[in-house]
């Protein structure tokens, strides 16, 4: 045991490190000027951790290593504000933002009032109560009055400081319990590389940064929340619910002195001409911005004046948002065109007569799927409003009632039975929107399933990337993945920068493929929803691809954590006569097709369990895996058919299902009795 002089110089050393790291995110979440290098900084970060490690009992909440922490939750608890988070009333016109200056005019009985002029950014709005100089509690505007306590997710947030020290809340005249509003909103490059993640998994993409925002702040998982780079700026400084600091101006100031993030692009008017020109400054320049933005909050700037005009049942007489247009227009669908993404979906796109939106000529717009297409009730010759947003792809929103100037179009489109491109198979699964090509040699899709194929976590081609793979589909050697397999050395000489050594080492790599096991094989088949693990519970429940290709979608079923829409997806994915070829070509080239089929245990054969709460002396996946060995199965939602729930300390909504419904609760120590009996 260290002595209480080596505990203390352990505390300070640790400290010191904290201190040095709240400094450079500072520089780099906030200022945007970083002094270190991100190497230099991670190796500042696991050198804390390694002292934290060493020294767990000094590892305090607001330390940089615990942003992203806890369990995943089963829901979020209601927080009530600290004064209502109200909305603000719009102004379109120049007309409507005089009337009402007028009214503020009237109201106050002054008329030289000034204006604070801040960017409407387009995100969410929280609330971050802080509790001596320590963040306390993120909360979501909610209904104005009550919100939900996202506290762990916003903890994830670089850009919001989990602690303020003395000096910089004395320097800013803060006193150490205070509460920011601001605004949560996902720039445009995570945007970008969110939703081409999303796609790579197959997962639905998000429409535009606002939803996105929303989705992510509600995440119950706060590892996902921080994967997503957030970012946050502050714009409101209370205390005790209310404004303390006697101007919005000097309260923007005060937050950049005490660490925020403050929005620079800000004004102070000293008149409503000020205000208009800011306004119309902003709206050519926003395409620039890293995020997007939809109008101008135009406040009163003197908090006491704010005070005296006071509020309406909803929204502050002392502020309006001003919103720009959307960035849209009328044009003519011309006809509706199928594109096929890398995962195989189907879009319906419409192929619009040129107009011109946000500088840029559009004659292209997104129609999602059909059901969007249905909703809307375009057809092929419709005068539709077109909007584009940032960086989102132009879309339709809505079709343009009948006129002499806009009739409305006759041919109806349907979705093609065929895949445009390769003449594969479409389907549409039951339950979903989308229609797939389910053809794995698909062109369309073709560089992305060949990527997938020789990935590390797949059949591990190393040296078979992005660029190599574009020549050789480009050139026609490799029509699907089982043609990596005839390559030859001649073939590869025949590439861009490919000498003899690279060519060897990456035709060494493709043979080294050849051992890898059956669950290798089956993921790098690319088969939707079937990832890494469901590959290797199908590889051990049926012991080879064979036996996979012939089993029903009810024998699919019983392989753990198969459910219907994988099993359905998996009895398509083989009845497609293209992917039964690939299956043959796979065959002949030699990949492992069998494995060793495992033989579980029948201690708990057909009984079903639920997980939640906290265990002891096992994760949630060691229990899981327990129980799945002894023949049991594990479910995400408690019904009456559930035999027992295995609750923890923390036990949430779950628990409270199973008393409802009767369900047998039994602790850790109950579940090791059942597998050791």
């Amino acid at each position: 045991m260290s002595s209480p002089a080596l505990e203390k110089k352990n505390e300070k050393k640790i400290e010191a490190l904290r201190e040095k790291i709240r400094h450079h995110e500072y520089r780099y979440y906030v200022l945007d000027d970083p002094e270190i290098s991100d190497a230099d900084f991670d190796a500042l970060m696991n050198e804390l951790k390694r002292l934290e490690a060493e020294h767990p009992q000094l590892i305090t909440p607001d330390s940089p290593t615990q942003r992203v922490g806890g369990k995943p939750r089963e829901g979020f608890v209601k927080a009530k504000h600290s004064s209502p988070m109200l909305s603000l009333d719009n102004a379109y016109s120049e007309e409507e933002l005089r009337d009402w200056e007028r009214r503020v005019h009237e109201l106050s009985g002054r008329t030289d009032i000034e204006y604070m002029c801040e960017l409407k950014l387009d995100g969410m709005s929280l609330a971050l109560v802080y509790s001596d100089g320590r963040l306390e509690r993120g909360i979501t505007r909610g209904d104005g009055s009550v919100g939900e306590d996202v506290t762990l997710n916003v903890r994830t947030v670089r850009s919001i400081p989990l602690t303020i020290s003395t000096d910089k809340l004395k320097k800013a005249g803060i006193t150490a319990d205070f509460e920011v509003r601001g605004e949560m909103l996902m720039p445009l490059k995570s945007f970008r590389l969110m939703n081409e993640e999303r796609e790579r998994q197959e997962l639905s993409v998000f429409a535009n940064p606002r939803n996105a925002t929303a989705g992510t702040v509600r995440q119950l998982e706060p590892s996902i929340t921080a994967q997503r780079r957030m970012d946050f700026f502050a714009y409101m400084l209370l205390q005790d619910g209310q404004t303390f600091v006697d101007r919005q101006s000097k309260a923007m100031d005060a937050l950049e002195l005490a660490g925020f993030k403050v929005n620079p692009n800000r004004k102070l008017a000293k008149s409503l001409d000020e205000v208009w020109k800011f306004i119309q400054s902003w709206e050519a320049k926003r395409e620039a911005l890293p995020y997007e933005i939809d109008g101008i909050v135009i406040k009163v700037d003197r908090t006491a004046w704010q005070r005296e005009l006071g509020f309406t049942g909803k929204a502050p007489r002392w502020a309006i948002a001003y919103k720009y247009a959307a960035r849209g227009g009328v044009t003519e669908i011309e006809d509706i065109l199928v594109q096929v993404g890398r995962t195989g979906k189907l879009t319906p796109v419409a192929a619009l007569k040129p107009i011109p939106i946000g500088g840029t000529t559009v004659s292209r717009a997104t129609l999602h799927n059909m059901d969007e297409i249905e909703r809307l009730g375009v057809k092929i010759g419709d005068w539709v409003e077109v909007e584009r947003g940032g960086d989102v792809i132009p879309k339709v929103v809505k079709v343009v009632e009948d006129d002499k100037e806009h009739p409305r179009g006759h041919k109806q489109f349907e979705m093609p039975g065929h895949c445009p491109v390769c003449g594969g198979n479409v389907v549409r699964t039951p339950g979903e929107v989308d229609h797939r090509c389910v053809n794995a040699n698909c062109p369309a899709k073709l560089q992305g399933t060949i990527l997938h194929f020789a990935s590390r976590h797949v059949m591990n081609i190393d040296g078979l990337g992005e660029v190599l793979v574009n020549q050789l589909t480009e050139r026609g050697l490799v029509k699907n993945v089982a043609d990596l397999y005839k390559l030859t050395k001649d073939d590869l000489l025949l590439l861009e920068r490919m000498g003899e050594k690279s060519a060897e080492n990456v035709l060494a790599e493709i043979k080294a493929s050849k051992k890898l096991p059956l669950e290798r094989v089956i993921y790098g088949l690319g088969i939707r929803f079937v990832g890494e693990r469901t590959a290797q519970f199908l590889a051990e429940h049926f012991g080879s691809l064979d036996a996979i290709m012939k089993a029903s979608a009810e024998e699919l079923e019983e392989v753990n954590e198969v459910g219907p829409r994988i099993a359905e997806s998996i009895v398509e994915f083989f009845a497609d006569e293209h992917n039964r070829k690939l299956v043959s070509d796979l065959r002949q080239a030699r990949l492992i097709f069998t494995g060793q089929k495992k033989e579980k245990g029948t201690k708990l054969a057909g009984k079903t369990f639920v997980l939640t709460g906290t265990l002891v002396h096992h994760t949630r996946d060691e229990a899981k895996k327990m129980i799945e060995d002894a023949g049991g199965r594990v479910l995400a939602s408690v019904s009456k058919k559930t035999d027992y729930v295995v609750a923890g300390s923390e036990a949430g909504s779950k628990l409270d299902k199973a008393r409802e419904l009767g369900v047998r609760v039994i602790g850790e120590e109950d579940l090791e009795g059942l597998l050791s009996d």
